[in-house]
């Protein structure tokens, strides 16, 4: 065994190998780029090295820069995580040629297999059934091809062929990077007139992912679920299957929810996939971790004669806990023992499944948003309580930075349970205990998709969240408590003590930190203000403040026993259809929480400070308070001045306008790229493209201007065509 081990990677992924890695009595070194510096996984490792910028082209993708710092830090083995150069050849290969042990299979089988065309070919010669289709330059004549090259030096073909291929297998059908994973480079197209749209789509994220743009075509599984099958191989030849996981609620072919066992999986089907994943293993002479994963047709339930290869993912998997939680394994440390040469831990006869576990995983993407990135600093983070049947996997602590550069997921939410009913209701109770401030999260979302019937009856397919989106994904209404409070601040409640009796003399504006940053903002501290406030008798108040961009209006009136009265206003942006009156009895308020009571039940809020307002946490929500005078004035100028700016850091991919081109309402004009994901940049009124700011392939700031419209009030704007 080797003992001194670096991780290539950021993030849960290196807290994880790092954790098993000490436990194993080896010495974990970690790098980091620019934008990781205080990050966990540094803290975590005996050593850590600085790679480089923040951009992962510039450090955690640098070949030869991660090798000079493995010398250098006299590094014996890495382990790549997964994403970044784990799944890299060339890496692989890199490694073997300087005497540094790769924690993976050789650079052969992780070629073979990166490339989808190649592996399916493979695949279908060892006997594994593969989903009908085609990939590109399967065959195709000289006068199919455009004339461009790909990897490997064949031709791409026109996507008049393609579509003409697309045209033989039937439609609907999916577009699919060859080199591809994780939904980069996948369009699903249902009717031919889409098709070729799609396909320069799918081919411009695939060269930006992959640095390849060829593809290939499958036809699309009406009713599919992903099954995966977790193998193992040593270098003997021996193999194992650590069965299967049900992988079929995502998003954009984005994996959301896993499980372990499948529902509905017979034994027989169980052994059968299980002993179809080891073929396409041994045909490759496969070593190491690997994923075999499966679609499976199920319009008529889970059969052996209606599922067919996919693809092989030649590494660890994200959700590769829920296949430790009901095996009794610990994966990693199996990487790490077969990658110094030793064999197998456990024979095929000493595995067996005990419970169900699932797997959440939770990003910073706000799916009121269509699920629109965010970044941002963590202002509090709060986990579950600790126990054996809960696993939370996360790469960030409070104070951290969420960035634009590298995958949004923040954390993994992990439950185990006899069954799969008990395992869903600890992931449940465990969603509901994680608590994060200062950057949207999908926790709501995945509590909502927990709860789902359907999901609970475990009839699911790929199309389970595009089906329900508008329920899974709908901002919740802003629950009383949280209005009662929003107002209790704003208004300046100040007459009961901050803290509890016997709890100590903490100023009422908190720390004088908290205060200078409340003072540079412009926050007026609730805590020290007086105004319109009299010790006897009742006093009223008039108040303005917007919680998650929604704007509200109340009155106050309190009187000098604690007792209030808040008034808000009708507000159908929140769905308060007619005034709604609360009376909250307030009880103890403090720097960092109040507390009162609304209709006999005693609520708590807790508050964080940022810089632009206030984080109020309740019931593992963050809603974000903020004094609205002014606001929505300012919001209505920039709207009207037509400058329509970045919304958060990213790269722009495509402009679908020009200077000169009316536009309707909700056109797309710009697309950018922001945390491995395009997004399109729409309209929000319609006109007449007055100038463009960006070019392709520019690097752009969070509030960049990237298009400017012509003004409401310019007569070009305004006038008609012909």
């Amino acid at each position: 065994m080797f003992s001194n081990l670096l991780i290539a990677n950021r993030g849960e992924i290196a807290c994880r190998v790092i954790r098993t890695a000490r436990r194993m009595g080896l010495r974990a070194i970690a790098v980091y780029s620019d934008a990781d510096r205080d990050a966990p996984h540094v803290k975590a490792a005996d050593e850590s090295w600085y790679l480089g910028p923040a951009p992962a082209i510039g450090s955690y993708l640098d070949i030869e820069r991660v090798l000079d710092v493995a010398l250098a830090a006299k590094a014996e083995a890495i382990h790549p995580g997964y994403g970044f150069l784990s799944e890299n050849p060339d890496f692989a290969r890199a490694c073997q040629e300087r005497g540094i042990v790769f924690v993976g299979p050789g650079e052969r089988a992780i070629r073979t297999m990166g490339l989808k065309d190649a592996a399916r070919g493979l695949m279908a010669a060892a006997g594994v059934p593969v989903v009908p289709g085609y990939h590109e330059g399967e065959g195709a004549p000289a006068a199919a091809r455009d004339g461009s090259e790909g990897e490997g030096g064949e031709g791409k073909e026109s996507p008049e062929a393609l579509l003409e291929r697309a045209r033989a297998i039937g439609f609907p059908v999916l577009i699919k990077a060859v080199a591809g994973g994780g939904g980069k480079g996948m369009r699903l197209v249902e009717s031919p007139d889409r098709f070729i749209d799609a396909l320069a789509g799918a081919r411009r994220e695939a060269l930006s992912a992959f640095a390849n743009d060829r593809v290939l075509i499958e036809r699309c599984i009406t009713r599919p679920r992903h099954i995966e099958v977790q193998v193992f191989a040593d270098a003997s030849g021996n193999a194992v299957y650590l069965f299967e996981r049900d992988c079929s609620v995502q998003r954009r072919h984005q994996k959301v929810i896993e499980e372990a066992p499948a529902p509905g999986m017979s034994q027989r089907m169980r052994r059968s996939i299980g002993e179809i994943a080891l073929m396409a293993a041994r045909a490759i002479d496969y070593r190491g971790a690997g994923t075999i994963e499966f679609i499976a047709d199920a319009s008529q339930g889970l059969r052996e004669d209606r599922i067919w290869f996919m693809e092989m993912n030649t590494r660890l998997q994200v959700e590769h806990p829920i296949t430790e939680m009901i095996t009794g394994t610990d994966l990693v440390e199996w990487q790490l023992r077969i990658a110094a040469g030793e064999p197998l831990p456990l024979s095929q006869e000493a595995l067996s499944i005990r419970g169900h576990a699932v797997e959440a995983r939770l990003c910073a993407e706000d799916p009121a948003r269509d699920f629109r990135p965010a970044t941002g600093r963590v202002a509090h983070l709060r986990l579950p309580p600790a126990a054996s049947d809960i696993r939370i996997e996360i790469g960030i602590d409070e104070g951290g930075e969420i960035g634009p550069h590298y995958d949004p997921m923040i954390a993994k939410i992990v439950a185990h349970g006899e069954n799969r009913a008990q395992a869903l209701d600890r992931l449940a109770e465990a969603l509901g205990g994680f608590e994060l401030a200062g950057v949207a999260t999908n926790r709501r979302f995945l509590a909502r998709i927990v709860d789902d019937p359907l999901f609970r009856a475990g009839e699911v397919e790929t199309g389970f969240i595009a089906e329900r989106i508008d329920t899974l994904a709908s901002p919740a209404p802003i629950p009383e408590a949280v209005l009662a409070g929003a107002a209790l601040i704003v208004g300046g409640w100040t007459d009961l003590s901050l803290d509890e009796p016997g709890r100590g003399g903490r100023s009422a504006g908190g720390t004088e930190k908290d205060r200078e940053k409340a003072r540079i903002s412009g926050w007026s501290d609730p805590w020290s203000t007086h105004r319109n406030w009299r010790l006897w008798g009742e006093a009223k108040r008039d108040i303005s403040f917007t919680l998650d961009e929604t704007p509200f209006e109340a009155t106050l009136r309190m009187d000098g026993e604690g007792e209030c009265r808040i008034d808000i206003a009708s507000n159908i942006e929140s769905g308060i259809e007619s005034e709604l009156a609360l009376y909250p009895k307030a009880l103890a308020k403090g720097a960092s929480l109040i507390r009162f009571e609304l209709e006999g039940r005693r609520m708590e809020v807790r508050l964080r400070p940022a810089s632009q307002g206030i984080h109020l946490l309740f019931e593992g929500e963050d809603f974000f308070l903020v004094q609205a005078q002014g606001i929505r004035k300012e919001d209505e100028a920039q709207a009207g001045s037509g400058r329509i700016a970045a919304s958060l850091p990213g790269k722009v991919v495509d402009i679908l306008v020009r200077a000169g081109d009316r536009i309707e309402r909700g056109a797309a004009l710009v697309v950018l790229e922001a945390m491995k994901m395009e997004l399109s940049v729409d309209a929000p009124r319609s006109g007449l493209v007055e100038r463009v700011h960006v070019a392709v392939g520019e690097s752009v700031a969070e509030e960049t201007v990237l298009i400017t419209l012509a003004s409401v009030d310019d007569p070009a704007s305004t006038e008609s065509e012909g």
